[in-house]
Parts: structure tokens; sequence; C-alpha cells
């Protein structure tokens, strides 16, 4: 083969699909109203939704269509646009990028664009684009728990034996979750043999962590009697302490011992000096009992 003919094949197209290159964002909330909220919904409870609002430029060119956010959808599929032109949007997924507020407008977007009782195709991973600070009119979540996944699924279609299957499979995996209002994106669960109180905490993280290692020097960590506590995650930024509780106790028990500890939080965070040695040594045993979500 000639060097000329060489160069014109090494020059030709191949067909391959361009690389697309992830990039990790720590905060992908960051800038949104609710944030400990959002990463609540993400991480921590298993059935709820929202209602979500487009930017007017979006509804102009889209409609101004339902939309609902909601914890996971069937399949933990990343969107549904339904028969009846309402919208889904799960925030938890099996696949994403490193940018969870870009999938979740990706998701949004290719809903959007998808005809109503259509099946969703998303990439799985968007490449650059707008995200969910892009596309939505920002304020506080109007949150709703759900005891079952009916919400997914028009009236008609939950009459289906098969339809009714798998929601009584989904619905068996939800475990009993109350929103505290002792505390923004505060929840009480109970999970088999356990019940905890995790909070989202909205600070930054090395001034949550410093506040919490204060209050675990001073032996102010538990909520009460009978509580324990059993460390904390990393979660999109922001800081998740986690309690254990009495089994036995419903959720409304806990409203004023959180209460009281968000105020035992707040004045600690009021402290910006340097670690004592007590608070030094806290610090490193939160540390040692944290946990990463992503």
């Amino acid at each position: 083969m000639s060097k000329r003919r060489k160069n014109q094949r090494a020059a030709a197209p191949t067909g391959k699909r361009e690389k697309v290159r992830d990039v990790f964002v720590p905060r992908p909330f960051e800038g949104l109203t609710d944030e400990p909220e959002w990463i609540a919904l993400r991480e921590l409870v298993p059935a709820a939704s929202a209602p979500l609002r487009l930017t007017p430029a979006l509804v102009d060119e889209y409609g101004d269509r339902p939309i609902t956010l909601a914890t996971v959808l069937p399949m933990a599929a990343p969107a549904m646009s339904r028969e009846d032109g309402h919208i889904l949007v799960g925030l938890q997924r099996h696949q994403q990028s490193g940018d969870v507020s870009r999938d979740l407008a990706e998701s949004l977007l290719c809903a959007l664009r998808t005809a109503a009782g259509a099946p969703v195709a998303v990439p799985p991973l968007p490449g650059p684009g707008p995200r969910l600070q892009d596309i939505l009119v920002d304020g506080p979540l109007e949150i709703t728990l759900h005891e079952g996944f009916e919400f997914w699924l028009v009236p008609a279609a939950a009459e289906d034996p098969t339809v009714q299957a798998s929601l009584e499979r989904a619905n068996a995996a939800i475990y009993p979750t109350v929103r505290l209002a002792a505390a923004r994106a505060a929840y009480w669960c109970r999970v088999p043999e356990k019940a905890h109180v995790r909070w989202v905490l909205p600070e930054a993280e090395e001034a949550a962590l410093d506040a919490l290692a204060r209050l675990g020097a001073a032996g102010s960590l538990a909520l009460g009697e009978g509580t324990k506590f059993a460390g904390m995650f990393r979660a999109h930024g922001r800081l998740v302490p986690v309690w254990d509780l009495p089994e036995d106790a419903p959720a409304g028990d806990w409203e004023h011992p959180v209460a009281d500890f968000a105020k035992r939080y707040a004045e600690a965070l009021t402290e910006t000096g340097p670690l004592d040695a007590a608070a030094r040594r806290s610090r490193q045993g939160l540390l040692g009992r944290q946990l990463t979500l992503r």
C-alpha cells in the first residue's frame, strides 16, 4: 500500500462515538434553596415526591407540563413520561455521572422531548450541558412522603394485576420514614430492629465537623437517654449525623430532643477559635465513624 493511501485511510472517519469525559462535582445541589432536602431525598428517603417548576423559557418551548421529582422510579429509571403528559424524574438511579445535577437535568430534558407515554431514553454520561440550577425555578421543595409507590401511576394502570404485583414488591422495600419539624432535612426512620434520626446539616463540612467535635468533647452528641451518636455520612458535600434510637419510640417522641440538639449545635457553630485537645480527639473519632455516600 502506498504511503499516500495509508494517510487517506488514517484520516477517514472511524464511526466511533466521541468519548464523553466525566467530571466529578462534590456539591451537585449547591445554589439550590433546599440543598439539604435534595440530598436527603437522594440518599436517605425511600418514597417521596415534590413538584418542580421549569424556567419560563422552557415552559415556552415545551409547554407547562406537570413535573414531579421522585426519590425512585420503577426499575430505578431516570425519568418517565406518562400518557397523561405528567413527567416524573427519579433521584435514585442505576447509572450516573460525576455530576448528579447534570444527570437529573438531562433526564428531565429528555423526558420533555419524549412523546407522552413513550419510554424515555437518557444517556448514562450526558456530557456538558444545563444543570438543575439552569432549568428550574428555585425554591423550597414541597415534599410529600409516601407509604407506597402508587403515585408513579395513573389510576387506571394500578388496576392491572401485573402492575399491582410489581407495586407490591416495590412497596415491600419501603421502611417507615417521618420528616421531622424540629430541623430542616431531619428524618426519623425505622429499619429492621433499629430506629434512627438522620439530619443533613446545611453548613460547610469543616464548620459542621468542628461544631460536632466540640459537642462530642462536651458529651453532648446524644439525643437523650437510650440514644447513641452512631456516626455520620458525607453526602454531596454535606455531613449527615446519624443517631441510634430505641426501636419502640415513635417519631414524634424525637421532635423535642432534635430541637434541643439543634440549639446546642447552633451554639457550637458560633465558636470559631482553635479546637482544644479534647475537641481534637473528638474530631478524630468522628472522622473514624464517617462513611461517604455517592
